[in-house]
C-alpha cells in the first residue's frame, strides 16, 4: 500500500512535466525535435537576445547532419514574426564590407550577395544569451532587404573586428511540424 503511493506521486510527477499543450514552435526546448521542409532537425539550443530598441527575439538552433538553420520568433506591436536563417561568412558579401564598417563606423546602405542586392533597413544594439545564460554578449547590428522583400541578411559586429552574418526569410508556424519532445 505505501509502494503504491509513492509509485502514484512519481507518475504524477512526470505528467506535469509534460503536456501536450507544450509542442508547439514558440516553446521548442534543447533535445526537441521538429519536421520542415521533408526533413527532421533536432533542437540543438535555445537562445535569446533582447534589444535595446525594446523586445525580444528567441532563437533556436536546428540540426539535421551537417545542416544548421536558425528559427527565430520575434514580436512587434501583438504580432508575431517567424524567420528562417543560416549563418554565413561576411567575406561571401562583393567587396570589404567589414573593413568599411571597421573604417567609417557605419555600414554602406546597399550590400550585394550572390548577386542580389540588397538594401539597410534599420539597426539596433542588443545583447545575446546563449541556451538560457544570464551574461549577455553585447554587439550591433544592421538588417538589409531585398527588393521584393522575401529575404533579409543581417551582419552583426561583436567587438571591433568581429563580425558574423545571416541570411534568412520570413516562415510561417504552420510550416514547421511533428513536433516532439527530446530524450
Amino acid at each position: 500500500m505505501v509502494f503504491n503511493f509513492f509509485k502514484n506521486k512519481k507518475k504524477e510527477l512526470s505528467e506535469e512535466e509534460f503536456r501536450i499543450e507544450d509542442l508547439v514552435l514558440s516553446k521548442l526546448k534543447t533535445g526537441f525535435l521538429v519536421d520542415y521542409d521533408m526533413k527532421t532537425y533536432k533542437v540543438a539550443g535555445c537562445n535569446k537576445y533582447n534589444w535595446e530598441e525594446g523586445g525580444v527575439t528567441a532563437e533556436w538552433e536546428l540540426k539535421a547532419g551537417n545542416e544548421t538553420l536558425y528559427l527565430e520568433r520575434s514580436e512587434e506591436d501583438g504580432v508575431v514574426e517567424w524567420s528562417l536563417c543560416r549563418k554565413r561568412p561576411i567575406s561571401d558579401l562583393e567587396g570589404d564590407i567589414a573593413g568599411e564598417i571597421v573604417r567609417d563606423e557605419d555600414p554602406p546602405e546597399r550590400i550585394v550577395f550572390q548577386g542580389m542586392s540588397f538594401q539597410f533597413e534599420e539597426d539596433d544594439i542588443g545583447e545575446f544569451f546563449r541556451d538560457g545564460s544570464t551574461d549577455g554578449l553585447s554587439f550591433v547590428s544592421w538588417d538589409y532587404e531585398d527588393e521584393a522583400e522575401e529575404q533579409f541578411i543581417t551582419i552583426e559586429q561583436w567587438g571591433e573586428t568581429k563580425f558574423d552574418m545571416q541570411v534568412g526569410f520570413k516562415v510561417e508556424e504552420y510550416q514547421f511540424t511533428n513536433i516532439l519532445p527530446g530524450e
